[in-house]
């Protein structure tokens, strides 16, 4: 799976997620999305850091049962 993000109400393109540490500012001002591996399919639409993460960790659980 594949995190991108970018800044709020932003065209930019979509950038690799690097982790929280990294950022210029906080997670609350960027917009998070989750691809599959090979970044055909969307498995969350753009939303907050909490809600993507939470699909994240959802997915991953059940992948590795």
């Amino acid at each position: 799976m594949v995190l991108q993000y970018r800044k709020k109400k932003s065209k930019d393109s979509w950038k690799k997620y690097p982790g929280k540490d990294k950022l210029e500012k906080g997670v609350s001002s960027y917009e998070f999305r989750l691809l599959s591996s090979d970044k055909k399919k969307v498995l969350v639409d753009v939303g907050d850091y909490t809600k993507v993460m939470k699909r994240f960790r959802q997915i991953e659980f059940f992948k590795h049962r």
